[in-house]
């Protein structure tokens, strides 16, 4: 038997088990794959308007201009999101200057290499995961679509076990607090920003409306002596707060395990945890993780991170930053893996140019499209 006819027989076979998709596309990949190494790319800047202005301990915003990144070849193009993030030295000018230094291996890349081109980016420049991350999430998304599979296949995992989302409220005034809340109603996790002069106020105001809900809270580094976290920390506590993100700055190990010691209610690493390498010796200090995509440099390593965290015994949240559906539903993907999910950037913007992730009954889905799932609005 020829090996045309070899395939041509298995996909009636696999047609016949009720699996008429998988094959088909791999039928397709044996072409793609004698196809000469090389793929297209293109970036481009939208800027994503914020339904309100959203402050946290760091800074404010109105806008996020987040950079868009294309990879095509062979008629099929991902597509990938990078959300610079001042707090790690990034902005849309240095995110194109990393992409642009990724162009020499772009111009040789054999797509299905794509483990050796993750392991290739992070020896081009220092930092600037979020750059690194579209080019992750557009390549990635290639491989899915040339399969003609949502990537969440790829990886042997179901959306239908993704957690709740939190749904993220910033620091604000007490009127605009309650809208925001109000407005919160069909998420049934809030995720509440302190780290303020008013913390406690926040939390008040939350509650007048919400008196049942479940509650997180993230300082992003906001508190920096112990004693004054430790105090905060109790005080949330007995108001109900589920756990408690990055109370004290990254660098603060010492004093974050101090804490920790005295505490009943978990403390989950943001910015403190960027990439598998910082895993181990967060361990002992938190009791579990935030992982962004954004911080990590993309899908392949949040997945090493998950399976490295899991290995410890820590609790993986997976997070955003202020992103469009595409990073949303990157990151959607890996949702059941996880313990919780803050996947709502997508949510917080007011001109989303893309669809791909469904919001149903507190929990985002992944498409079933393939790749990530996501199509231009």
């Amino acid at each position: 038997m020829r090996r045309r006819e070899f395939i041509q027989t298995l996909s009636i076979s696999a047609t016949a088990l009720g699996c008429p998709q998988l094959i088909p596309s791999l039928t397709a990949n044996s072409k793609l794959s004698s196809t000469k190494p090389g793929m297209k790319m293109h970036y481009e800047i939208k800027t994503l308007n914020l339904k309100y202005t959203w402050t946290i301990a760091r800074n404010s915003s109105d806008v996020k201009k987040n950079v868009f990144v294309y990879l095509e070849k062979d008629g099929i193009t991902g597509i990938g999101e990078a959300a610079p993030n001042i707090r790690y030295n990034e902005t849309p000018e240095s995110t194109i200057d990393l992409i642009q230094k990724a162009v020499p291996l772009i111009e040789k890349l054999n797509p299905w290499e794509f483990a050796q081109f993750s392991l290739d980016l992070k020896e081009i420049a220092t930092g600037q995961t979020a750059g690194k991350c579209a080019l992750d999430i557009a390549l990635m998304d290639w491989i899915g679509k040339s399969l003609g599979v949502p990537l969440y296949m790829l990886w042997g995992l179901d959306p239908a076990k993704a957690p709740l989302t939190s749904f993220s409220i910033g620091i604000d005034k007490p009127e605009i607090v309650k809208q925001k809340v109000r407005e919160a109603g069909p998420y049934k996790i809030l995720k509440i920003k302190v780290g303020g002069p008013n913390d406690e106020d926040m939390i008040n105001t939350v509650r007048s409306v919400e008196p049942h809900k479940p509650i997180r809270v993230d300082a992003n580094e906001g508190w920096k002596d112990k004693e004054t976290a430790l105090r905060k920390i109790e005080w949330l506590a007995k108001n109900g707060v589920e756990f408690v993100e990055q109370p004290m700055p990254a660098n603060m190990l010492e004093e974050t395990h101090w804490i920790r010691e005295r505490i009943d209610i978990p403390i989950i690493a943001d910015e403190a945890v960027m990439t598998a390498a910082d895993i181990p010796k967060l361990a002992e200090v938190y009791d579990g993780i935030n992982i962004k995509l954004m911080k990590a440099g993309g899908l392949q390593e949040a997945l090493r991170m998950i399976w490295l965290a899991k290995s410890l015994g820590l609790k993986i949240m997976v997070g955003c930053m202020i992103e469009s559906s595409v990073a949303i539903a990157a990151a959607a993907q890996l949702c059941s893996l996880i313990d919780y999910a803050d996947l709502d950037g997508n949510l917080l913007i007011s001109n989303d140019p893309f669809s791909g992730v469904r919001f149903v009954d507190g929990r985002q889905y992944a498409s079933a499209r393939p790749g990530i799932g996501v199509k231009p609005v």
